[in-house]
């Protein structure tokens, strides 16, 4: 990529990150955004359609990065308690763009967005998942469930450590029962 070409983008993404700071997304104007980018109209709708498209890009950066964090997210099928630690600690390491990027009515989309991308990497390894009920569900509460758990925690001021070691016994447990009882999975 041209060096001029990142720079505007760094610029235009270092921009928005610090209006969506402050500003719901609905809020936020191209105009605002490219005169704090330095940047013309037509610079920016050059690299994005809109803000939503500008605000889904970042968003699937994010959960990439959390999932990308994770060493084994087929851990989900074959050690729950160990892939919700992994998925926690992403969750952790992208903490500050999620609080940014992923607040007001957007909050939801994060959780939405990693079940889909997990899901995807599960049903690749395991295509006989996909339309298995049973572990579908088991699927989505350890994703769901384990995220807000873990940021209840959190907004509770508890330990990050606690939280996570706590949530991964649970999972253990629950993915025992939700999980197939098959060696194929072990």
């Amino acid at each position: 990529m041209d060096l001029r070409v990142a720079k505007t983008k760094n610029a235009i993404i270092n921009s928005f990150l610090s209006i969506r700071a402050k500003k719901p997304l609905e809020k936020i104007t191209v105009r605002e955004l490219c005169q704090m980018a330095m940047i013309n109209k037509s610079t920016f709708y050059s690299h994005y359609g809109d803000i939503y498209e500008l605000s889904d890009s970042l968003e699937n950066e994010v959960v990439m990065s959390v999932i990308d964090s994770m060493d084994h997210p087929e851990y989900i099928v074959e050690n729950s308690g160990e892939f919700t630690r992994e998925l926690l600690f992403g969750y952790l390491s992208q903490d500050h763009l999620i609080q940014i990027l992923f607040s007001d009515n957007r909050s939801s989309l994060l959780v939405s967005k990693i079940e889909r991308a997990l899901k995807e990497l599960v049903f690749e390894k395991y295509p006989e998942l996909r339309l298995d009920p049973v572990s579908n569900m088991g699927l989505t509460f350890a994703i769901y469930g384990g995220y807000y758990a873990y940021a209840q925690g959190k907004n509770q001021g508890r330990d990050p450590g606690l939280v996570v070691s706590v949530l991964q016994e649970l999972t253990e447990k629950v993915g025992e029962c939700l999980m197939p009882k098959n060696d194929t999975y072990v």
